[in-house]
């Protein structure tokens, strides 16, 4: 069956790119309000509203997926988009920089509930194995195509309108997505029986800390984390006072990364039938330290230019992409089928956590000592945790499943459609953690 032939899928799918789209203009916009407001401190202001977002993250999330099958599910989707609509129509009207970290605090904590909530419909409305694949796709590629066409139309905009318009974008893009949720027949959840939603989160921790694996893809979460700060954090503040642009010159930077993200996406998957993920995710580590150290190299002797700022962060967006596309696949093979949820529960949390580290270092630091010390700092982050990876992931290890926390066996499978929707999950598992991962490259 034609993936797009089902209703459900097809609304809830515009209704995703939809929102995505608004949601990069917004990003845009943000960076572009706080330097309206702060002026040399954008990166402060900036810094510390993507760490209360990763905050919330870290803590909404999980909840949100232990007891979202309390809740009418499309109701409860509704009433989070409104909620976003909301808050981002309010930001042009922002005055006193406070006033952002309240309305993003209500922006983020409605967007964390709302991402596993939203994937957790997918495998209720799309019940073939071949086509649940697909949707899990295609929910990649609309967050990939994201991360690069929001900063270029934001670009062709702001050529003609203020940034402010960007928020109104963003705010009708939040609307047209309630719309077509509501539009959309979205079954109610069974109910798991989860009673704390710390127990899958703390259940993969256990895990990655067994794995000589996955204790390299904590260490590779860091080296992301180093360098993407610099892009998300930095790129307003040094495109407007260091390279002297405009407002569109920071969205065509931004896209100079996102540009970098998607074309490596692209062409990894015929990479990864050849080349083992090890050697393609430290080699993204490589490009990432290598990368964040001529920065500054360049920021130290004051080398400015658009012609190395640009390649840099076309750099750094495929040296992300390395690394960030096939964790999947590893935390995928790395656990028995039965326990994927929770390293990938674990595995959004712990990443998010890499980011909360990074982005205040990127912000208070470059505003109070200058983008020299502060790329300097993160270069040295993301090189040590390059060198931990290599150390902490062995080339001889074999690729087995970790046994080191015991559960119980699975019940047995019924039938074939139930053994056949077990390996969907673990397709569906890859899927989410592309989709968190790549928000976390995201201001708002």
């Amino acid at each position: 069956m034609n993936l797009f032939a089902i209703r459900e899928f097809r609304y809830l799918f515009t209704a995703q790119v939809i929102a995505l789209f608004g949601t990069g203009l917004a990003t845009v916009a943000l960076g572009l309000l706080a330097y309206d407001l702060a002026g040399p401190r954008a990166g402060v202001v900036l810094s510390t509203a993507l760490t209360i977002k990763m905050v919330l993250y870290v803590v909404i999330a999980p909840l949100a997926a232990a007891y979202v099958d309390r809740l009418p599910r499309r109701a409860f989707l509704v009433t989070l988009d409104v909620v976003r609509a909301a808050v981002v129509v309010a930001l042009p009207f922002v005055t006193e920089v406070w006033q952002i970290y309240v309305l993003i605090g209500a922006l983020q904590a409605a967007s964390a509930a709302f991402t596993p909530t939203f994937q957790a419909v997918i495998p209720d409305i799309v019940t073939a194995e071949a086509d649940y694949t697909r949707a899990l796709s295609a929910s990649q590629v609309a967050y990939t195509m994201e991360s690069l066409l929001s900063p270029v139309l934001a670009a062709v905009a702001l050529s003609f309108m203020t940034f402010n318009w960007l928020f109104v974008g963003t705010t009708i893009g939040f609307a047209v997505s309630a719309f077509l949720v509501l539009a959309t027949r979205v079954p109610d959840a069974r109910p798991s029986g989860h009673t704390n939603p710390w127990d899958r989160v703390a259940s993969g921790v256990r895990t990655f800390t067994a794995s000589p694996r996955l204790r390299g893809i904590l260490a590779l979460n860091l080296v992301v984390a180093a360098a993407g700060a610099i892009v998300i954090v930095n790129t307003v503040n040094y495109v407007r006072d260091v390279l002297g642009g405009d407002q569109s010159d920071v969205a065509w930077m931004l896209a100079a990364s996102g540009s970098g993200t998607l074309l490596v996406a692209l062409a990894l998957p015929r990479v990864l039938d050849r080349i083992a993920e090890r050697s393609v995710m430290l080699t993204g580590a490589l490009v990432l330290v290598a990368a964040t150290t001529i920065a500054a190299l360049t920021a130290t002797a004051e080398l400015s230019s658009w012609a190395i700022t640009a390649p840099l962060w076309f750099a750094v967006g495929g040296g992300m992409a390395l690394i960030v596309t096939p964790t999947g696949r590893v935390l995928r093979s790395s656990v028995e089928p039965h326990r994927i949820p929770e390293v990938f529960a674990a595995q959004f949390s712990l990443s998010h956590l890499a980011w909360l580290a990074t982005y205040p270092i990127a912000g208070w630091m470059a505003t109070n000592a200058g983008f020299a010390p502060t790329w300097t700092t993160l270069a040295v982050i993301a090189g040590v945790a390059a060198l931990a990876a290599r150390s902490l992931w062995p080339a001889h290890e074999a690729a087995q499943p970790t046994t080191a926390t015991p559960a119980p066996a699975p019940a047995p499978a019924p039938s074939g459609t139930v053994l056949a929707r077990t390996a969907a999950e673990a397709e569906a598992a890859q899927g989410t953690l592309a989709a968190a991962q790549c928000s976390c490259v995201r201001a708002a």
